[in-house]
């Protein structure tokens, strides 16, 4: 089993990768910039934030049909993509709950 840094650092490969997915689709791109409302110029210093990649990463998640290219293009096996969400800073589903 991996260790936490190395699934970390697996797990930013992977999103990093989501992200020039993205950022290289005439239609995903558009699409990723209004519903995060970050501005085109300012995804670079966005990517820096923690959260931000992990962003992406649900981004992937919530279409399915994005999932499936994105797997199929990279070779990452679709699970592997939630895995990694998982694994990166504010990724995970242990956040408090409102009730």
């Amino acid at each position: 089993m991996a260790n936490a840094a190395s699934m970390r650092e697996e797990a930013g490969t992977i999103a990093v990768k989501a992200l020039g997915f993205v950022a290289a689709d005439p239609e995903l791109l558009p699409r990723f910039l209004a519903i995060t409302g970050i501005e085109a110029s300012a995804i670079r210093r966005a990517a820096a934030e923690p959260g931000f990649l992990a962003g992406v990463l649900q981004f992937i998640l919530a279409h399915e049909p994005t999932l499936l290219r994105f797997a199929e293009q990279t070779g990452t096996p679709p699970a592997a993509i939630g895995k990694a969400l998982r694994a990166l800073p504010l990724g995970g589903d242990d956040h408090e709950h409102s009730i």
